[in-house]
């Protein structure tokens, strides 16, 4: 089926391939809605994506070079009916600005590998890196476009577009990744980092040895190796996300890596966190007396409701005030506000000790912090909610937009839309992606900016054993009404960046209109940017070394999540899907996905288990039962509720008898590359 030659009428036509534009994608196409899932884009996830490092190459110059117009509105008129009227999207994607690139690393080979480069590389690279064009369009993957858009209009599984890695499938399983059967069935295919790392480290050179110089050549040679999101979040383990990808069985189609350390910047240097049990009574930087104050407040958090005469005066008084009045050390109050609450001061005491429980009832789920991360990228996790679609009768088209809706005047809902070949295509329902609504339809809608910057460094921002650590980082405001900035630390065991290098992800809410002022300062103070083999990295507080800053990128992202529905003057069966927020979690998009989903399917499940293959065959007389939810704990959440014990592959497994979804020895959560029709 080719893309001009669609079917001509859906139940929902969904533009954009976001978090929430997948997931109700999904939720619709799993209870047998007719589904057509489209994006002008050349790639899944939209402003969730993930490119490899040419692939994002390919997308700064598709920024720079501006959006290109289609004339299409000449053939609205002949495809209205009287009584319709047509109602024009917005052809031009304004969501990012403020762009810049900076590449520090030498654009030389070392004379040794100048021989080797020659042969491997199918272009020659310029002198100076960052001029713009030839590097980027000489190195673009060699996917075939009509490919593509013929296997994503036949309803086939959506595969990774031009400027995505196509040698890395989705769900592809990490070579290290040693998961229990029982895991496998009933949960996300975590891995149990902290241990894997001291049994079978990553290869990479030891911080000790002298490291060899990284090149911007070297970068672009192993560019397929980088997988790099747009937006950075993390996926809190008791979080709406995972909850959603372990019911609905999407977590098959992924693998995930537990965040190792939480950090934090303090009095100029980088700081572990003591967060779980272990960590606090293991930690260095704490007295006796300080474990023990900081014990029993973590305590109390986990049930502080139980307690309301502890914090009842202020519960609406500032939480900062409230830690004050609890004798905590200067110390500990950093920690908990900063670090484990994550919240402005000015937070109020209830929503701050809210915070603080979520983080501790999230911690020993899989491991020693609360934190998950998608391998290959956040830009997988969209991706997976489109394959769903797609195994459950969704059609996809990439490079293919909606160019107006018709609405019908006296109903003023909209009845069909006409795409960008010019064909009239009916449905009952529109949901659309916030970037596609145009000037005219927003009434007075002031939205907010985001402040992100992605760093290629050469050494981690705390060096320790070993090199493989996934690490948040707070950092709290610099000076005076400058913002909170969260820091992501990826490892080439994520699948994100190749060895030897680390990913950075900054991110925080603008407070001066352009990344690069926001986040300059914390980039200043915490890397550095030495530019040739004879400059040495500058020294940090004790003689740390400080990282080196390879490339970077800064640019501003649109938030228009505090945008509501009546904001919009659109018809009542168009629904509109928000841009990502500034938070570390997901939740506001997965809330946002179910409430849409609610507003034209009131009576349906949201996102059911799909059936596992197995279970279709010897068990096809019985109903698909759900994975075991985040309220039925096992007995390793109680110690990890406590502090942070790990659970348990038995414990997990007893779990998952209890409520009859056993993982067996032919059960595989690993996704194989295809086409979904062989599913």
């Amino acid at each position: 089926m080719a893309a001009d030659n669609l079917p001509s009428e859906f139940d929902v036509i969904i533009l954009g391939t976001g978090l929430s534009e997948s997931v109700i994608a999904a939720a619709c196409s799993r209870v047998g809605q007719r589904v057509l899932h489209v994006d002008r884009r050349s790639y899944y996830a939209g402003n969730w994506a993930s490119f490899t490092f040419n692939g994002l190459l390919s997308w700064i110059e598709e920024y720079k070079a501006g959006p290109s117009q289609e004339a299409v509105q000449e053939t609205w008129r002949e495809k209205l009916e009287e009584g319709e009227e047509a109602l024009a999207l917005s052809p031009v994607d304004t969501s990012i600005s403020n762009l810049e690139v900076f590449c520090y690393a030498s654009s030389e080979e070392p004379e040794e590998e100048e021989e080797q480069a020659k042969d491997t590389t199918t272009c020659s690279v310029p002198q100076t890196p960052d001029s713009e064009g030839e590097v980027e369009r000489c190195l673009l993957e060699s996917s075939s476009v009509e490919e593509d858009e013929a296997l994503a209009a036949d309803g086939g599984s959506p595969e990774p577009a031009a400027g995505v890695d196509q040698t890395q499938p989705q769900g592809e399983a990490s070579a290290e990744a040693e998961e229990t059967e029982a895991e496998q069935e009933t949960c996300p295919q975590v891995e149990q980092s902290q241990q894997e790392q001291q049994e079978k480290p990553f290869p990479a050179e030891s911080q000790s040895e002298p490291k060899k110089q990284i090149t911007y050549t070297k970068i672009v040679k192993e560019g397929r190796r980088f997988n790099i999101d747009l937006v950075s979040k993390l996926m809190y383990s008791r979080g709406l996300l995972v909850d959603l990808l372990i019911k609905s069985n999407v977590s098959r189609y992924a693998e995930f890596k537990n965040v190792t350390r939480i950090l934090t910047y303090r009095n100029g240097k980088v700081e572990q966190v003591p967060c779980s049990r272990a960590d606090v009574f293991g930690s260095k930087q704490l007295t006796v007396v300080e474990k023990r104050m900081l014990m029993k407040f973590l305590t109390f958090c986990l049930d502080f409701e139980q307690h309301p005469e502890e914090y009842q005066d202020f519960s609406e008084r500032p939480f900062w005030n409230f830690l004050q009045t609890k004798k905590l050390t200067e110390n500990l109050q950093h920690f908990i506000l900063h670090s484990i609450a994550m919240v402005t001061p000015e937070v109020c005491t209830a929503e701050g000790l809210r915070a603080t429980q979520h983080f501790l009832r999230c911690l020993g789920r899989y491991g020693n912090t609360p934190f998950l991360f998608p391998l290959y990228g956040l830009g997988e996790i969209p991706q997976c909610f489109c394959r769903m679609c797609a195994v459950f009768g969704g059609i996809y088209c990439l490079r293919h937009s909606i160019s107006c809706l018709v609405v019908d005047k006296e109903s003023n809902k909209c009845k069909a839309v006409i795409d960008s070949h010019g064909q009239r295509i009916s449905c009952g329902h529109f949901v659309v992606e916030d970037g596609y609504i145009g000037e005219d339809q927003r009434k007075n809608t002031e939205s907010r900016q985001i402040s992100r910057a992605v760093l290629i460094t050469d050494r981690s921002i705390l060096p320790s054993d070993s090199e493989q650590q996934i690490s948040l980082v707070t950092v709290p405001p610099m000076e005076p009404g400058s913002p909170v900035v969260w820091m992501v630390e990826l490892c080439s065991s994520t699948m994100t960046c190749m060895p030897g290098t680390y990913l950075v992800h900054l991110t925080c809410s603008s407070s001066s209109g352009s990344a690069k002022e926001d986040l300059a300062p914390v980039v200043s103070r915490l890397f550095c940017t030495a530019v040739s083999p004879e400059e040495e990295p500058t020294e940090g507080e004790k003689g740390s070394e400080v990282p080196t800053m390879l490339w970077a990128l800064y640019f501003n992202m649109r938030d228009t999540s505090a945008v509501d529905r009546s904001s919009y003057d659109l018809p009542s069966n168009v629904h509109v899907c928000t841009s990502p927020d500034a938070a570390l979690g997901s939740d506001h998009a997965i809330n946002l996905a179910e409430a849409v989903f609610r507003q034209f399917l009131p009576e349906e499940e949201f996102c059911p288990p799909a059936p596992n293959p197995e279970d279709i065959i010897y068990d096809g007389d019985g109903p698909q039962g759900e994975g075991p939810g985040f309220d039925e704990a096992d007995p390793a959440d109680a110690s990890g509720s406590q502090g942070g014990e790990s659970a348990e592959p038995q414990d997990v497994k007893q779990d998952a008898e209890q409520t009859g979804d056993v993982a067996t020895e032919e059960t595989s959560t690993r996704c194989e590359p295809g086409p979904a029709s062989e599913e």
